[in-house]
């Protein structure tokens, strides 16, 4: 094959603003055959794409939510599977509505730093309580940004994890 012939590559932003923009349509026809008011709003953060469904009515969205966030856990998967249909590649997409993540991120970022403050004035690991795997990352972000160390333990729903001191 002549290189002249061969499609160029996509960048890595071109790849994630497509996989938004194939998760925004996906996300739009959700909301109209469920007759729900709501704007989308793509980006990129950390090498990821991110799509957030927000309104101006505050709770019109939060049974797309759901208890603990299981809804939007649902409808995450299953806007990675759109994706993934369309561009046959495994999308890391995350999926935000109503701001119940970005409250949930700041909530645990704060939870996280309690626990660090007691680690480091105690010496001692601390386990904290099960999460799913975002509750999780958030959470090792975190500690690995105020250099300290952690890892996650049991299996899942039960998995959790364990913050230990530096060094």
């Amino acid at each position: 094959m002549n290189m002249a012939d061969a499609a160029p590559e996509k960048t890595t932003t071109q790849r994630l603003e497509e996989e938004g923009e194939i998760a925004a349509d996906y996300l739009e026809e959700l909301l109209d055959i469920a007759d729900l008011d709501g704007e989308i709003d793509m980006d990129i953060d950390h090498g990821r794409a991110t799509v957030d469904i927000v309104t101006e009515a505050r709770g019109s969205l939060s049974h797309l939510v759901g208890a603990e966030g299981e809804v939007l856990d649902a409808l995450q998967d299953l806007t990675r599977l759109a994706v993934q249909a369309r561009t046959g590649e495994r999308s890391r997409l995350m999926l935000d509505i109503a701001g119940y993540r970005a409250e949930r991120r700041a909530a645990l970022t704060a939870q996280a730093n309690e626990a660090m403050e007691t680690v480091r004035s105690s010496g001692e690991a601390i386990e904290l309580e099960p999460m799913n795997a975002f509750e999780r990352k958030v959470v090792h972000d975190a500690v690995a940004a105020a250099g300290l160390t952690s890892d996650s333990h049991g299996t899942d729903p039960e998995r959790y994890v364990k913050i230990h001191p530096a060094g």
